[in-house]
């Protein structure tokens, strides 16, 4: 899989941003129960197959068909199997699922409703649903997250669709979030040399390749003790908080009751 900014990649994202994610999952998997579990934007399943247990079944779903597959082939260990779908338009039966996680994935959205809607129709009515996404004002630009929420905003999309809403949030110590500043600020140098917003006009496909080869030759020049575990930032780094400010990391929703 090529790195393009859109999923993070052992060995190519930097570590920083890994165990983010890795911690999101941890999260999510401390609050879940047992029985029938939806992973939406499962991609290669390496978070997925965190939730396998001896009482649980594993569903995962990706955009893109050849990553659905792998992530299977990639498990066979793991009694897991994967569809491929579009998150917002879901081939699965009403009130099926006990346990659903949108991993990093609403934010992808143009209208990310019908996203919401979907997660809702599919969970049990005794259901949790778990929506990871960036805290806006603490996101770094990617053409890939096209909605992105503060924490009220958040809460207001999915209490049309669920009866109960709790937003926290996922924060990381003082030195983790300075590597996060670091990577900021150098974003920011390389976006001053665009002062007009020129890439905003460009086609969306064009727009993508610029932000994923910028990326990859950024990563090949600033990542050589950011990755592959040479920075030591683990996901034990990263932690719960109902004290969400701006420099907040990332917003973790638990959603129940849905609304059909």
């Amino acid at each position: 899989m090529k790195l393009t900014g859109e999923r993070p990649i052992e060995g190519e994202t930097p570590d920083s941003l890994l165990a983010l994610h890795a911690a999101g999952y941890r999260e999510v998997r401390a609050r879940v129960g047992t029985g029938l579990m939806l992973d939406l934007g499962c991609g290669l399943g390496d978070g997925t197959v965190g939730f396998a247990g001896d009482e649980r079944m594993l569903v995962g779903v990706d955009y893109d068909q050849e990553t659905a597959a792998s992530a299977v082939a990639l498990h066979p260990g793991v009694d897991l199997n994967t569809v491929c779908s579009d998150g917002a338009v879901l081939p699965l039966r009403t009130a099926t699922f006990d346990d659903v996680c949108s991993s990093h994935l609403i934010e992808h959205f143009v209208d990310p409703e019908f996203h919401v809607a979907e997660v809702a129709r599919v969970l049990a009515d005794d259901g949790r649903a778990f929506f990871l996404t960036p805290n806006a004002p603490a996101d770094f630009e990617n053409p890939y997250h096209v909605y992105l929420f503060d924490p009220e905003d958040l809460e207001a999309m999915l209490g049309r669709h669920f009866r109960s809403v709790t937003v926290l949030g996922i924060d990381a110590t003082a030195e983790v979030k300075g590597d996060f500043e670091k990577r900021r600020a150098m974003a920011d140098k390389l976006l001053r040399l665009d002062p007009l917003g020129l890439r905003h006009k460009l086609p969306r496909s064009a727009f993508v390749w610029l932000h994923a080869t910028g990326r990859r030759v950024a990563y090949r020049y600033t990542n050589t003790e950011q990755v592959g575990g040479q920075s030591g930032i683990t996901d034990e780094e990263f932690f719960v908080t109902e004290a969400i400010d701006p420099s907040t990391l990332v917003l973790l929703a638990v959603a129940e009751k849905p609304i059909r």
